[in-house]
């Protein structure tokens, strides 16, 4: 089985828009990244392998998951194209190319690209992506190029408001 997990980054500050690349996540969404991160780590769910927008409000949830799991941030792997926004098949390609060792990956992105991720990799998906929603996607292969889209399995989905 190959898991994929898909964190929309937390909670950030509203103003920069000029600079949205460099936003900062408000204390808020800091505490949401470590809550659900720990919910998750309860349940039995952690990272083989972490990849992250490096937009700074994604890179730093990225890095409260880590620490949670004490996977260490210099091996997080910063993939551009999660800020620029990709399409699920070039997403999909991204999976196709991950080492046949790793079981679960993280990947940390944005809205819109997180919704719809979620909503084009499982069969069915009727629900919100609210910042820092974790979904937990599970293929019944062996092999991420047997991984392919509206086959995944919504094992469970979190969400901040959920633990509040």
């Amino acid at each position: 089985m190959k898991r994929v997990v898909i964190v929309r980054h937390a909670k950030a500050v509203p103003y920069g828009y000029d600079d949205d690349f460099n936003r900062s996540l408000k204390d808020s969404g800091k505490e949401d990244a470590a809550l659900l991160s720990e919910k998750l780590k309860e349940l039995q769910v952690s990272p083989d392998l972490i990849i992250a927008s490096p937009a700074k409000r994604a890179y730093k949830t990225a890095k409260i998951y880590a620490k949670t799991y004490d996977y260490a941030k210099e091996n997080i792997q910063k993939e551009e194209d999660l800020y620029d926004g990709l399409t699920t098949m070039d997403f999909i390609d991204l999976l196709h190319s991950l080492a046949a060792d790793i079981e679960t990956v993280f990947v940390f992105g944005h809205n819109p690209t997180v919704h719809y991720l979620v909503n084009n990799l499982v069969r069915f998906f009727n629900s919100d992506t609210p910042t820092c929603s974790t979904a937990v996607i599970e293929f019944e292969v062996d092999q991420w190029k047997k991984v392919s889209s509206r086959e995944g399995n919504l094992v469970m989905h979190l969400k901040p408001r959920s633990y509040r």
